[in-house]
């Protein structure tokens, strides 16, 4: 108690005027000389609690709700099996797509290629398996390799020819775009009398515990990508090169053999999402990939501000894309016109970049404010003793000898 009550005097001393001034930490970030206040510690937890669990969790709500507005405004149609089987199918080589953009942008990197890649890929399948007649096993493998080799090729234009990824890409395309118009010469690819392997087709067609194929195969992408990205060294170097390219080059990470990685892996997965689409489609149609370009970089960018906010992931693309296809569903079966879909998927481009940016600032501040917190707060000891003058002793107690150097 004696002890309790002479700390009492010196700080209102302190405060006062007399001794020493109250430390600036404690009037810098709103906290006593003890501790930080009650009500501004606890407040500031909470409202990072409540921008953590918005931000991480906020796009899987919006899920949850768009089933429910449009299943209470379409009841008939909408929360059915059939339905959701139909959304699923549709939306596998959209989802698919966004997964592969994602691979780059995880690098800081852009991939515009990824349409006209689409459509170069699957007028290929279909030109070796109709016209060259290769068995559908081994022109599906040229094709998916062929995918990752044009990968190689635009990340080699980027990382060393040193040419902007935006640039690099969309002249990739344009050639590749090229390539499908010279294979297909601006016609389409229709099969014989015959059709397509039933096996080939059965890739897309068939279903797996009452569900479309296809789904599995996003979903399997995704689970391989996440435990790519989040639970090995080379996703933890693909973010650091996206972070700050620069910091990971003097820190030994080879920047320009992960950058070559991340573009053929996006090649990889355009290539599997080509084949898909000759299986889909089952004919060969020189114009289609490029319908699926603005979807997937609407995927791949609002998917950076769920699960993990402020940077590309696997997780948040395939709910990014479940917002997507829910809303695309729903306004098309409530009677929209032919163009809401070009409508909806800018608008929500526009949001996605917007929230992306805006996910990407507040953690730059949260990482900044907290340093800024570390550096200010003073070191705190187990046994704080009031500093005072050599030989000077606190109040009520004699003074102590100090050292000199004859004593010394």
């Amino acid at each position: 108690m004696a002890t309790e009550t002479e700390s009492a005097r010196r700080a209102q001393r302190s405060t006062t005027g007399g001794g020493t001034s109250t430390p600036p930490t404690a009037r810098t970030i709103g906290t006593t000389p003890d501790g930080p206040s009650r009500s501004t510690g606890t407040g500031g937890r909470l409202g990072r609690l409540r921008g953590h669990l918005i931000g991480t969790y906020g796009l899987l709500t919006l899920v949850v709700l768009l089933f429910l507005v449009f299943s209470l405004a379409l009841p008939d149609t909408f929360p059915t099996l059939d339905n959701a089987s139909s959304i699923l199918s549709n939306q596998s080589i959209p989802a698919m797509l966004a997964l592969g953009a994602m691979i780059p942008i995880v690098t800081g990197k852009f991939d515009l290629s990824v349409g006209y890649g689409l459509g170069f890929a699957h007028v290929l399948a279909m030109q070796l398996i109709v016209h060259n007649g290769w068995p559908w096993p081994l022109a599906c493998l040229v094709v998916i390799l062929g995918g990752g080799l044009i990968g190689v090729f635009n990340g080699l234009l980027v990382e060393f020819a040193r040419i902007d990824s935006f640039i690099a890409t969309l002249g990739t395309g344009s050639v590749l775009y090229a390539f499908t118009g010279w294979i297909t010469d601006g016609a389409r690819i229709v099969p014989g009398p015959q059709g397509l392997p039933p096996a080939f087709t059965d890739l897309y067609d068939s279903k797996f515990l009452g569900l479309p194929v296809p789904a599995f195969y996003v979903l399997g992408l995704a689970v391989l990508l996440w435990l790519l990205l989040e639970r090995l060294p080379l996703g933890r170097y693909l973010y650091v090169i996206g972070s700050n390219a620069r910091a990971a080059d003097l820190v030994g990470i080879p920047t320009r053999r992960y950058g070559i990685y991340a573009f053929a892996g996006s090649g990889i997965v355009v290539g599997f999402a080509g084949v898909l689409l000759a299986a889909q489609q089952q004919i060969g149609n020189p114009s289609v990939g490029m319908d699926y370009l603005l979807p997937a970089f609407v995927g791949a960018l609002l998917g950076s501000t769920a699960i993990k906010p402020g940077r590309a992931n696997a997780a948040g693309t395939v709910v990014a894309v479940a917002v997507l296809a829910i809303g695309l569903a729903g306004i098309q079966q409530l009677g929209a016109e032919f163009w809401a879909t070009s409508l909806f998927n800018g608008g929500t481009l526009l949001v996605a970049v917007g929230l992306a940016g805006y996910s990407a600032r507040r953690r730059l501040r949260a990482g900044a404010t907290a340093t800024r917190t570390s550096l200010s707060e003073p070191p705190m000891s187990s046994a704080p003793v009031p500093a005072t003058a050599p030989g000077k002793a606190p109040d009520g107690e004699p003074p102590q000898p100090t050292a000199t150097a004859d004593q010394a």
